[in-house]
C-alpha cells in the first residue's frame, strides 16, 4: 500500500511527478489516472490540473526529468572514460543498462510511454543533450577508421543505443519469457565487442 506523500507549498508539481513515477513503475504509463497520482500525492484531483493539463503531460515531465538524470549519467560515464576513446564509449553503454535498472519509472516514461521527445521544447533539448553525448562517443572511437569507411558517428550511436535499448528490454527488466544464461552487462559488452570488431576498432581476439 502507497504512503500518502505530504507537500509544502510550492512542490506539490515534483510530489505530483514522484506520484506518477510510482504509478508508472506498478501499472505502466497508461495504467493509472489523474485521480490515483493527485490522491497518492495527498492533493484532491482539482488540484493536479492547475500544474498538468492531463496525464500524457504528468508524464512528458516525468520524460523530461528522466532525461535530464540519464544525460548526467551518459555524460558522466563518457567523461569517466576519458583520455581512452574505447573506455568513454564502453562506459555509455553499461550506464545506459545502470540508468533502466536504478529509474525504471523514469526509464518507462521516457522510452515505452509512448510520449514523443518533440513534445515540448524542453524536452526536446534534453534528450539532444544524451544523444550527443553518445554521439560523441561513437565520434571520437571512429576517428581512426579511413574516412570512407567510417560509419556517421549518428549512425554508429544509434546502433550501440539501439543494441542497449534491445538488452534492457529483453533481458535487464525481468520482461515475461525472455530469459538469458547471461547476465545483461555480458551480453551488451559481447555485443558491443562483435560491433567493434567488424568495423576493425577491435583485433579479433580482443574482448570488450
Amino acid at each position: 500500500m502507497h504512503k500518502k506523500r505530504g507537500y509544502h507549498h510550492g512542490n506539490l508539481r515534483q510530489a505530483l511527478v514522484e506520484a506518477a513515477l510510482s504509478l508508472i513503475e506498478e501499472k505502466g504509463p497508461t495504467g493509472f489516472t489523474l485521480s490515483e497520482a493527485a490522491k497518492l500525492a495527498g492533493v484532491t484531483p482539482a488540484a493536479v490540473y492547475r500544474h498538468f493539463e492531463g496525464r500524457e503531460d504528468l508524464i512528458a515531465e516525468a520524460a523530461r526529468q528522466g532525461y535530464e538524470i540519464f544525460a548526467d549519467v551518459i555524460e558522466y560515464a563518457y567523461a569517466k572514460g576519458q583520455p581512452s576513446a574505447l573506455a568513454a564509449f564502453e562506459a555509455t553503454g553499461r550506464a545506459y543498462l545502470a540508468f533502466a535498472r536504478k529509474y525504471p519509472g523514469h526509464y518507462i516514461a521516457m522510452f515505452e510511454s509512448g510520449i514523443s521527445v518533440n513534445r515540448t521544447p524542453e524536452l526536446a533539448a534534453v534528450s539532444r543533450r544524451a544523444w550527443d553525448a553518445l554521439e560523441r562517443a561513437a565520434a571520437d572511437l571512429s576517428r581512426h577508421i579511413p574516412p570512407e569507411k567510417r560509419p556517421p558517428a549518428s549512425m554508429f550511436s544509434a546502433h550501440i543505443w539501439a543494441l542497449s535499448h534491445g538488452v534492457v528490454e529483453l533481458f535487464a527488466r525481468n520482461s515475461p519469457g525472455s530469459q538469458s544464461p547471461f547476465p545483461a552487462e555480458e551480453l551488451l559488452e559481447s555485443g558491443i565487442g562483435v560491433y567493434l570488431r567488424g568495423l576493425g576498432l577491435l583485433p579479433p581476439d580482443d574482448t570488450v
